[in-house]
């Protein structure tokens, strides 16, 4: 007899909440979407000339800035995404939670993950600049690049290790593998997909942030692809400078926001690609 007192009370909680959750949708939904029509009514038009992809902002294109965006990110992944892999088998898989540095590490990482670009790249600037006197530079701008991504790619990884089955490295331990050979053999490729799909979320995050290119390297309107010497466009600054100038320059700006969006989405749908080919397969016998 409760119980149908209250079927009816649930029912209409049910169905508030469906609602509650749907407008909470809608909501979400509607400006991105208004967002993406914006950017592509505005920024369709220069991403569909042949030039853009081809020429250097000197010529009228803007390779040059797509070249530079992708070296320094490119620069930043190599050491980022070993560096932070490594890290995080180190706290998963060898570390006592009791040990200093365990808790120093896992503050460190905790407390880059809440700092803003222009306080990396300030701190970058500081150690390359004023310390070791050295040029601005590419290299300079994936330097603090690093320090935005490291700790994406050691959070990422620290969950898809954490989501392996303790069953799978005991099982393996108990068949006399070592530790090294299971780690490498059984739990990196049991969590490989998800850990492809976080780096490639942390590569998509860090590559549209203009703090570091502002301060870092200076910009230039020609191709130039060391970045170890020279100034070094990209699109990030690209925009800023565009934007400066004024209406004439607004095409441009949308021009180039579409095609950092367009990248953004090539890393995102590579990450999805490499997720599927990854990983344990069931064989079927």
């Amino acid at each position: 007899m409760e119980l149908t007192h209250l079927t009816p009370r649930r029912n209409i909680t049910d169905k508030v909440v469906r609602v509650a959750v749907t407008a909470a949708v809608v909501l979400a939904v509607i400006p991105l979407g208004w967002l993406v029509y914006t950017l592509i009514a505005k920024g369709i038009g220069p991403v569909l000339d042949i030039d853009w992809w081809t020429r250097s902002e000197r010529y009228g294109g803007a390779a040059n800035a797509i070249v530079g965006t992708l070296i320094q990110t490119a620069i930043a992944a190599v050491v980022a995404i070993p560096l932070g892999a490594l890290v995080a088998i180190y706290l998963i898989e060898y570390a006592d939670t009791s040990k200093r540095l365990v808790r120093i590490t896992t503050f460190m990482v905790d407390v880059l993950s809440g700092v803003p670009s222009i306080v990396a790249a300030l701190f970058i600037y500081a150690v390359w600049r004023t310390t070791f006197d050295l040029p601005r530079s590419g290299f300079a701008v994936a330097l603090a690049l690093v320090l935005l991504m490291v700790p994406l790619v050691v959070r990422s990884t620290e969950e898809m290790l954490k989501i392996v089955p303790q069953d799978l490295r005991e099982a393996s331990y108990a068949l006399g593998i070592p530790k090294w050979k299971t780690i490498l053999r059984v739990v990196l490729p049991t969590a490989m997909s998800g850990i492809i799909t976080g780096i490639m979320l942390a590569v998509a995050r860090v590559m549209g942030e203009s703090a570091p290119v502002l301060i870092l390297v200076g910009a230039t309107r020609s191709m130039n692809l060391n970045p170890f010497e020279g100034n070094q466009q990209s699109l990030p600054l690209m925009m800023l400078q565009e934007y400066n100038k004024g209406p004439s320059g607004y095409e441009t700006v949308w021009g180039a926001a579409l095609t950092l969006v367009i990248a953004v989405a090539i890393v995102y749908v590579l990450a999805r690609v490499l997720s599927r080919f990854t990983g344990p397969r069931m064989e079927r016998s």
